[in-house]
């Protein structure tokens, strides 16, 4: 298992289901020792108020499904700043 794997992986399964709200994963950092996978999600996801129930009951079955000794996954998106988050600062 490998960085490049699991972002096939998400880009080829996972990805495509949350096109529809606009939003998309990637790969911030993944330490193949420990087996620790951080994400960032952007587009609709970033700044969305489902976003962590979107990776915990989503994103993260199904990446455990394919990769079953995958460690800890931690969405590291700054969901206040982007280009256009889903919901604004106020």
């Amino acid at each position: 298992m490998t960085k490049n794997d699991i972002q096939q992986f998400i880009d080829k399964e996972i990805n495509p289901l949350i096109a529809s709200h606009g939003g998309y994963i990637s790969i911030h950092n993944f330490n193949e020792e420990s087996k620790e996978l951080k994400i960032t999600m952007g587009g609709g996801c970033q700044g969305c108020a489902s976003s962590k129930m979107t990776l915990r009951l989503g994103v993260e079955n199904h990446l455990r499904e394919e990769f079953p000794s995958i460690g800890d996954i931690e969405d590291v998106t700054d969901h206040l700043s982007g280009e256009n988050p889903y919901y604004e600062k106020e």
